[in-house]
């Protein structure tokens, strides 16, 4: 990016990732129908973007069937069902799932990629889950995968785990490291300390630092907007900013902060009419002050979910009552 120019020029190696059908799915078991994630693909082909984030890659023995829908677990012919042959090289779009450390069968689920409409899989672990998420890395990248590693509510790490998380993540054939904003709880200042400390710590590898921000204290557009200032060239973000609890960055507000003119953005408006805002009727997602209050305390907003779903949920004083007690 220009640095005389830098709010009318871009970065042509900055690259999004919506992840709408895998982090939305978060909030209703990844219950979608084929229709909804036909729309979302065939959006992200036609606003430009570069990977969707189709969903899971986790194991049937740990999740039910007949609980969750078909992307929590991504098996080829239901993917293939909705996105038929899908061709990266003519749609200018990479299909990307994510495999949980402690929850994939990643050693059977993951085929290898000539036989997979999926040309990326990103490996998500807590930090005290690195050693099994290194094996996984190496694993699909033997598989012909790109790869990329999300450690995850790095708000509650302490600094020397990301030190010693980035030491050994730094030779793996991971092309992505991504800063994830679990829990909403960082400020603008936290990313910046973060974004360096990943960058000195990656300085040689040729790997890419990304961004995957949560918006309880609604700041994670502002925050995907700082990391991509600094240099991040791989931007996480939702349809509406649907996602698991407050949600994401929305798509549609980083699309219309990129300058670059591949990217399209009446695509998204008609996928937001059509499509995404018809299921508020029945899902609930975004930033209210529950989720607000799990931001500000650097919590895992599960309590906040738990409370909007029960029989009071409107009564955040009696929310704030209790969590603020059992912190």
């Amino acid at each position: 990016m220009s640095d005389k120019a830098p709010w009318i020029t871009y970065r042509p190696e900055l690259k999004v990732l919506d992840c709408t059908v895998r982090d939305g799915g978060l909030m209703n078991d990844h219950q979608f129908d084929d229709t909804f994630v036909k729309a979302v693909y065939q959006t992200c082909i036609d606003a430009g973007i570069d990977y969707m984030e189709i969903g899971y890659k986790n194991s049937d023995k740990q999740f039910s069937r007949d609980q969750f829908g078909a992307w929590k677990f991504c098996d080829e012919e239901d993917m293939r069902r909705v996105v038929g042959g899908h061709d990266a090289d003519n749609t200018g779009l990479k299909l990307t799932a994510m495999a949980d450390a402690g929850k994939s069968d990643w050693k059977t689920q993951i085929i290898p990629a000539d036989q997979s409409v999926l040309s990326m899989i990103r490996v998500a672990c807590y930090v005290h889950q690195i050693p099994e998420a290194i094996d996984m890395l190496h694993h699909c990248h033997e598989m012909g995968y790109e790869t990329a590693c999300n450690i995850m509510a790095i708000s509650g790490v302490q600094e020397p785990e990301i030190d010693q998380a980035l030491e050994v993540l730094a030779p793996t054939p991971a092309q992505v490291i991504v800063i994830v904003d679990s829990f909403g709880s960082l400020y603008r200042e936290q990313i910046d300390y973060l974004y360096r400390k990943y960058e000195k710590a990656l300085e040689g590898t040729g790997k890419e630092i990304g961004i995957h921000a949560h918006n309880n204290m609604q700041l994670a557009f502002a925050n995907t907007i700082e990391a991509i200032i600094l240099g991040c060239n791989r931007a996480d973000s939702t349809l509406d900013g649907f996602g698991r609890g407050a949600g994401n960055c929305p798509t549609e507000l980083l699309i219309g902060f990129l300058k670059n003119p591949k990217f399209k953005l009446k695509p998204i408006i008609d996928m937001l009419q059509q499509h995404v805002l018809p299921l508020k009727k029945n899902v609930d997602w975004g930033p209210n002050i529950a989720y607000n209050l799990t931001g500000k305390y650097n919590r895992h907003p599960r309590s906040a979910m738990q409370w909007l779903a029960g029989e009071t949920p409107e009564d955040y004083t009696a929310f704030y009552d209790q969590f603020v007690s059992d912190i």
